[in-house]
């Protein structure tokens, strides 16, 4: 009766193995956004108070730039002309959540600044 050929064991390449941990990582890094994210409390931006000692102003916030009583103002710009202000913030409806989320973060780093958000009608 023959005997069954034994059978040897290959060693296992790792190259192959090393190559597809490589794609991996590569498509993960890839495929992730690294943008910052942030937080704004819309409850809390009425806090400061009904009464304000300044001037109401309005914002126009539309997706390529900023007016400030129909003015043209960056948001680099926007926080040295608030102090003490109330603002009331209309929204264009091509804004991004982002976009607004840009503009609160600067109007919550303004001290004594109240601001309220207009609904669409």
């Amino acid at each position: 009766m023959p005997l069954r050929p034994r059978f040897r064991r290959r060693v296992l390449s790792m190259t192959s193995l090393i190559d597809v941990i490589f794609l991996l990582l590569l498509f993960f890094m890839l495929s992730s956004t690294f943008s910052k994210f942030s937080e704004v409390d819309l409850a809390d931006a009425g806090a400061a108070g009904g009464a304000s000692t300044g001037k109401v102003l309005f914002l126009q916030v539309a997706q390529e730039g900023l007016r400030l009583n129909a003015e043209t103002v960056t948001l680099d710009g926007l926080g040295a002309r608030l102090a003490e202000q109330t603002v009331v913030l209309s929204l264009a409806p091509e804004v991004t959540a982002q976009r607004l989320t840009d503009v609160l973060v600067v109007l919550r780093g303004v001290p004594g600044v109240s601001f309220s958000i207009l609904a669409p009608s």
